[in-house]
């Protein structure tokens, strides 16, 4: 394959519909790699069939990622980028089921009634790419500024060099995981496909612009938070602002819940627990003299604790009543639950260290915060044991882009190193 240095002139536009890349949009082409290698940090640490491949294959790997990065689908929308990893797991003698949904993939590798899963998201974002890289985004509205394009091409570079040992201790189990951005996730389209059926412990990693390349943040216990989505409609039936008596002021309702109701929330639930709201949207009214009709809040309510996510959805519609009834307003609440914590059992995280340390060195191993935000493969965590790691993205210089902009950027040698830290984790779940 041959990875373009230029980005094509017309934007990929598959509407929604399964398609497969044209040779003139695409930058992997069937006249092989004409690119300089990306540095491998954990080169000859083993084992000798995972050094090989990546030597031999290594230019490959970032080819897929430039590649998906190029050409980014958004969530249940991931035809393209399934089609290609379906062709690139074929290539390498194994048999990938694609999800009843059409986007999705699962795959064993190996044999055998031990079965460790590993597991990558494949969707992009709705923001529109300004890193104006060679191989940015070809379509307008869509790009990969949260990793998904590096994890993809990380799994498949894994798959690869599983499928090239003379042996494996068990099966793994390949997820490439559709819908991951939006709630709640396609993680539950995998569980209820029967994607973790047999497994016993699943891993995965996630791209942190916040930690070097070559280091993998760990954690026992909750990893993110929960992360569920609010919804609060109100109704009056409106009037001339100078008699508020006289209707039910909408206006001053929508304060009362903005609010209180975070106030009333972090008096009802342990502090310790971390549980915030906070509101993204509001929406009400145009004339500065009438009292709207209706309006509309929208906001996310996040906790680090299991127990208290479970609680919340009853102690919030409660307390909307009791703090909007007295202003005669109507009311209409849509809680979304979102996803619970991930949280990484004691023994699962030993071995994911265990993996990392025999990929990269017992330095490679570093320690990471709880985050605030949300990831779906603690869905993953609910039916089996497991644990989720930080993947070094940062060159070590220069401005650490953050994820879910624009600007988001990653080095690529963090490829190598997640493609070693996979393997070397299912061996060691395997062991």
């Amino acid at each position: 394959m041959t990875v373009l240095d230029s980005r094509p002139e017309v934007p990929g536009d598959h509407g929604g519909r399964p398609t497969s890349f044209e040779a003139s949009d695409a930058l992997i082409t069937a006249d092989g790699v004409s690119m300089a290698p990306v540095t491998d940090l954990g080169a000859g640490r083993g084992p000798f069939w995972l050094d090989e491949w990546l030597e031999r294959g290594g230019t490959d790997l970032v080819a897929w990622r430039r590649h998906i990065h190029a050409h980014p689908e958004l969530a249940r929308h991931e035809f393209a980028t399934t089609e290609l990893i379906c062709d690139i797991l074929r290539s390498a003698g194994l048999s990938p089921e694609i999800l009843p949904g059409g986007t999705g993939v699962v795959c064993d590798v190996g044999s055998g009634d031990r079965c460790v899963a590993l597991r990558a998201d494949i969707d992009a974002l709705p923001l529109t790419e300004a890193t104006g890289l060679p191989y940015s985004s070809t379509v307008d509205g869509a790009a990969h500024a949260c990793g998904h394009d590096a994890h993809t091409a990380i799994l498949l570079g894994a798959a690869k060099a599983l499928a090239s040992a003379p042996e494996l201790p068990g099966r793994v189990r390949l997820i490439f995981q559709p819908a991951e951005e939006v709630m709640p996730g396609g993680a539950l389209d995998v569980i209820t496909a029967g994607g973790l059926d047999g497994v016993d412990r699943i891993f995965g990693l996630h791209c942190d612009p916040r930690v070097e390349v070559g280091k993998i943040g760990t954690r026992v216990g909750a990893l993110t938070s929960a992360a569920d989505l609010i919804e609060l409609r109100l109704t009056s039936p409106g009037g001339h602002t100078s008699r508020p008596h006289l209707t039910a002021d909408l206006v001053h309702a929508l304060g009362v819940a903005i609010t209180s109701l975070p106030s009333l929330l972090s008096r009802r639930v342990d502090p310790r627990s971390g549980t915030v709201l906070v509101w993204g949207a509001v929406h009400a009214g145009q004339a500065a003299n009438a009292v709207p009709e209706e309006g509309v809040l929208r906001g996310t309510l996040r906790t680090a604790e299991h127990e208290v996510w479970k609680a919340l959805e009853p102690l919030v519609r409660s307390s909307v009543e009791s703090l909007l009834t007295p202003y005669g307003v109507g009311f209409e609440l849509d809680y979304r639950r979102g996803v619970p914590p991930v949280v990484g059992d004691e023994d699962s995280t030993a071995l994911l260290r265990a993996g990392i340390e025999a990929a990269l060195g017992d330095d490679a191993v570093t320690g990471t915060e709880q985050s605030s935000g949300g990831e779906d493969f603690a869905w993953y965590l609910e039916h089996v044991p497991g644990a989720f790691c930080r993947l070094g993205v940062w060159s070590g210089e220069g401005d650490q882009r953050d994820l879910h902009r624009p600007t988001f950027e990653l080095d690529e040698r963090a490829l190598h190193v997640g493609v070693r830290v996979l393997v070397h984790t299912a061996l060691a779940a395997l062991a």
